[in-house]
């Protein structure tokens, strides 16, 4: 951690990542509800790894990313809007780019409670991911504190979808934040110093996942 976040800044953080910000986190899974389906995640270790491997090989590394790029860019309107673009272009299903749009918009819509001028600046259509760097820097929210709390917090979502999917308990799901909280600050630490150039990732099964959630008919889930 940057150890440069102050009180206010601190604040405004804790809002925009709380579960209860208005953005309709809790109706997405990203594709894990078809990976329980399909018997690749089934308790509480699947579900760590699960989530493992998003952070070190698949979205979640690729969120980070664009996070950073989006917060070193949020200046800049021309440079905003090709991160947004990547960013959407990036989304490996219907329901992946449906999922990073609705959190967007919605981050969007409910973050201009504390007006500033990168609300002119960000385009119509935004994924999560770029909406809260570029929100995030234009707070003075250093890059390593707000990408570490951005992957926290989608972490905790997933674990909660996990609990409702039934493959692990709340004391499991408590354990899970645990052990991967020295990958998240490792996550957050590589992030902060990437280039756009740091995109990609080897996480097959877990985007095929989401495209199967698509044909998925008895659901829990948007994602």
């Amino acid at each position: 951690m940057s150890g440069g976040l102050d009180t206010r800044a601190l604040l405004r953080l804790m809002a925009w990542l709380s579960p209860a910000f208005p953005i309709g986190g809790f109706a997405w899974s990203g594709g894990l509800e078809r990976a329980v389906h399909d018997g690749q995640v089934e308790d509480a270790a699947g579900l760590s790894g699960w989530l493992s491997t998003l952070l070190r090989h698949g979205s979640l590394w690729n969120d980070a990313v664009l996070f950073a790029g989006a917060w070193r860019a949020f200046d800049n309107g021309a440079a905003l809007r090709e991160v947004a673009e990547l960013g959407l272009a990036m989304a490996g299903s219907a329901e992946r780019h449906a999922e990073t749009l609705s959190l967007g918009r919605a981050f969007v819509t409910a973050a201009s409670a504390w007006p500033d001028p990168v609300f002119d600046r960000l385009p119509g259509e935004v994924g999560f991911p770029v909406a809260v760097g570029a929100v995030a820097a234009a707070h003075g929210v250093p890059v390593e504190d707000a990408l570490a709390a951005y992957l926290h917090a989608t972490i905790s979502q997933s674990v909660s979808a996990g609990i409702r999917l039934g493959v692990c308990g709340q004391a499991e799901g408590v354990a899970i934040l645990a052990a991967l909280e020295g990958m998240v600050a490792g996550t957050a630490h590589r992030a902060g110093r990437s280039t756009l150039d740091d995109l990609g990732g080897a996480a097959i099964r877990t985007d095929i996942a989401s495209l199967r959630h698509e044909t998925q008919t008895s659901r829990l889930f948007r994602s």
